[in-house]
């Protein structure tokens, strides 16, 4: 695990597009004085928006699993006052690492997902509309890809994550004829695994859901980057380190991270644990946190027309009990 304090100016990176910067400026609040913690920085698009709002005496934190991030890092600290940092690691390590530190934050943010700096880079293989290696890593030095998984599980595993981290219908077949093609030659591209899936549904569901292959490249960019279990110990982490009163925004981009962070916040939220056939409380447990927002928060239609890719993404937030 790495950590960066300075780097060499370098020329800066094209523009990225962050979404739902309105909305995470206003829930997060930050203020002159304020450390924030940046749990997937990217190309830097929601930290050139935070970091001057800490001003001088603040702090940003910056942590990507993605290696490349680095070269937009730099850049970034050229043009606020803050103190930076940059950790190089997975954000549920980078986070433990923080709170081991005695650390505090007032602010966090997680941007869970893919980000547009890898879905443009074609040999990443996260895209299904380009021909590319089947690799699918957030960070290139994890030893297994999404190639080496698909020739290694069994058809019943490959049923199990199409199933439950893509929501594929079509799971079953899917996973049959991936292990079918793997007795002859083994899959290698991204253009060769779109071309399996479409010969393996239905011919009407080529046309109805998106594109076809959206739901197992989801599921095995999950699997490959283990993101459902670094959610979890991310979350926990993530509010161990908040200092009282300090808050938490999270946006997810499909229904498993959406769902899974739901119920953290809720379960932080909740006052009484009483089995309710009791009369009164008598477990005296307090909440937490509160909910900073009462549903999910989406893109409005402009942000929308502006950046299509923000799309699915929804935010949910909470605010520290300040006790």
């Amino acid at each position: 695990m790495g950590t960066v304090l300075s780097s060499v100016p370098r020329k800066p990176p094209a523009p990225h597009e962050p979404v739902l910067v309105a909305e995470v400026i206003g829930t997060l609040a930050p203020k002159a004085g304020h450390t924030i913690v940046d749990c997937t920085f990217g190309a830097g698009g929601h930290a050139r928006r935070l970091a001057p709002l800490v001003g001088r005496t603040g702090a940003y934190i910056a942590i990507d699993r993605d290696a490349a991030a680095e070269q937009y890092y730099a850049p970034f600290t050229e043009t606020v006052d803050c103190r930076t940092r940059f950790i190089h690691a997975s954000f549920a390590d980078a986070l433990a690492e923080l709170v081991d530190e005695g650390a505090r934050a007032d602010a966090i943010l997680m941007d869970l997902g893919t980000s547009s700096m890898q879905i443009d880079q074609p040999e990443r293989g996260f895209s299904y509309s380009r021909n590319a290696p089947l690799d699918m890593r957030m960070d290139v030095s994890q030893p297994r890809t999404a190639a080496d998984l698909l020739a290694e599980a069994t058809e019943e595993q490959l049923t199990e994550w199409f199933r439950t981290f893509g929501e594929e219908r079509y799971a079953r077949p899917i996973a049959r004829a991936i292990v079918r093609r793997r007795e002859t030659a083994p899959l290698t591209s991204t253009c060769e695994l779109v071309e399996l899936i479409r010969g393996a549904i239905p011919t009407p569901a080529l046309f109805a859901g998106g594109h076809p292959a959206k739901r197992v490249f989801q599921a095995l960019r999950i699997v490959v980057n283990d993101e459902l279990a670094n959610l979890e110990r991310g979350l926990d982490a993530a509010f161990t380190l908040l200092a009282p009163g300090g808050r938490l925004a999270v946006i997810s981009f499909h229904s498993l991270e959406d769902r899974a962070v739901k119920r953290f916040m809720q379960a932080r939220a909740r006052g009484c644990i009483c089995p309710p056939d009791l009369p009164q409380c008598v477990c005296g447990h307090e909440p937490e946190a509160m909910l900073a927002l009462p549903k999910a928060v989406s893109p409005r239609r402009d942000e929308l027309e502006r950046n299509p890719r923000s799309q699915s993404a929804r935010m949910r937030a909470l605010v520290k009990a300040d006790r």
